[in-house]
């Protein structure tokens, strides 16, 4: 894989990891947040759709890589849904 070919896939990464984020309703970070919430997400998708038996949509081939988008969005709601119910700040009663 060459470096074009790596930044196409980090440009998919990061752009269905920003879907994921305002599908959930969440900003977990800037760009490189995105990068890893879309892989995380794909990891995510595939897996929820492989337990399900669901087939996967739009996949995108870079370089023999396939990229789950439609999972990798879903996955990446899913994964952002997660961290920010964990890690948003909780109101105290003074």
């Amino acid at each position: 894989m060459n470096l074009i070919e790596l930044l196409i896939l980090l440009i998919i990464a990061g752009i269905a990891g920003a879907l994921g984020q305002a599908i959930a309703g969440y900003d977990l970070g800037g760009c490189l947040v995105s990068i890893v919430v879309g892989f995380v997400g794909a990891y995510i998708g595939l897996w929820l759709a492989r337990e399900l038996s669901l087939p996967e949509f739009l996949i995108i081939t870079v370089d023999g890589k396939a990229f789950p988008v439609v999972w990798s969005v879903i996955g990446s709601a899913i994964f952002a849904l997660i961290v920010g119910l964990i890690t948003r700040p909780r109101a105290t009663i003074v």
